[in-house]
């Protein structure tokens, strides 16, 4: 029996990539077989692919950062999981495609109760905001925060965590995409148009706790001016080369250094503990079963049709999520 992928044979533009068969194969010990539901797009399968983030994998790849899925099999010496869970997990590479081998001690089960294209934004895009409210930054209710990219995925979902904690929320993000802000009770700032340095400070004389960036480096300077004492920026978008990596680690080790009483935090969920990724997805998944959070999906797509997705997230006209879907469920 075959499956198909979505694989990147080259590092380019979207003609880079393919749709390729497999052969289905026995999981190896250790591992388990998974047909996928649903799998985001995001920014970093965009990033690989053009090949302008350091350290990647070299093509062929699938790309293809997480996974919602059902075990068809399970090899030797798996207890974690049985055939027929719902399971789930973070993967930076290989989930945009109908099947996936994966590690089953790295698996979390998902509630049946709950939509797998909701479902799937909580394992990388509401994650990364959990875990930088939570255990990067220890936020506490009436705390300020400014969010860089407040629109995308990420920051639509540190909109609505946010607002759970009890957050003062300003966030960057097209005039078009204001309502999304608004409804979470953050001040909307047009970046095009708007100076949010100038905005921020004569709102908030004391500078904000927090300032959450998902987008280039470029913010780092003007993020750090609205700082209070005692703040802290956060930067959780992947730098744009080799050299944009150092430069912005270089920044982190200087910054830090300077008696100014504000500090510059790095965040990637590949340095994370995946045992606490299973405490935290079993959080969210509550807050998604309970009604307190509702992942914004802008468009669902089958998961073999994943170009157009990536064409749509590139236009920069996405608001929330972009997710690819077993034609079945569509």
């Amino acid at each position: 029996m075959k499956y198909k992928s979505i694989v990147a044979t080259r590092l380019g533009g979207l003609d880079a990539l393919q749709i390729m068969e497999n052969d289905l194969r026995p999981p190896s010990p250790g591992e388990a077989r998974i047909r996928v539901l649903a799998t985001p797009v995001c920014q970093d399968d965009i990033a690989m692919r053009v090949g302008n983030r350091p350290f990647l994998a070299k093509p062929p790849f699938v790309p293809g950062y997480a996974f919602i899925g059902v075990v068809e099999a399970i090899g030797e010496e798996v207890e974690d999981v049985a055939v027929g869970d719902r399971v789930a997990s973070l993967t930076q590479y290989g989930s945009h495609a109908e099947v996936i081998y994966w590690n089953a001690k790295e698996l979390v089960h998902v509630p049946e109760s709950l939509d797998p294209a909701e479902a799937v934004t909580l394992i990388l895009n509401y994650l990364v905001a959990y875990q930088i409210l939570h255990r990067v930054v220890c936020a506490r209710e009436g705390d300020k925060a400014l969010l860089i990219g407040a629109s995308g995925g990420v920051g639509t979902a540190f909109l609505q965590l946010g607002k759970l904690a009890g957050l003062k929320m300003y966030g960057l993000a097209s005039p078009s995409k204001h309502p999304i802000l608004t409804e979470a009770g953050a001040v909307s700032i047009d970046y095009h148009r708007q100076d949010f340095v100038r905005v921020i400070r004569q709102s908030e004389p004391d500078g904000l706790n927090y300032v959450f960036n998902g987008m280039g480096e470029e913010y780092v300077e003007r993020g750090l001016k609205v700082l209070g004492r005692g703040g802290v920026f956060v930067h959780y978008g992947g730098p744009q080369s080799f050299w944009s990596f150092l430069l912005l680690a270089a920044k982190f080790i200087g910054y830090n250094l300077l008696p100014n009483g504000k500090k510059i935090k790095g965040y990637g969920t590949h340095r994370e503990d995946v045992n606490q990724f299973k405490e935290d997805w079993m959080a969210l998944f509550n807050f998604l079963e309970e009604g307190e959070i509702r992942p914004i999906i802008a468009q669902k797509f089958p998961i073999l049709e994943a170009v157009q997705a990536y064409e749509l997230l590139e236009s920069g006209q996405v608001t929330g999520n972009l997710v690819l879907m077993a034609p079945e469920l569509l």
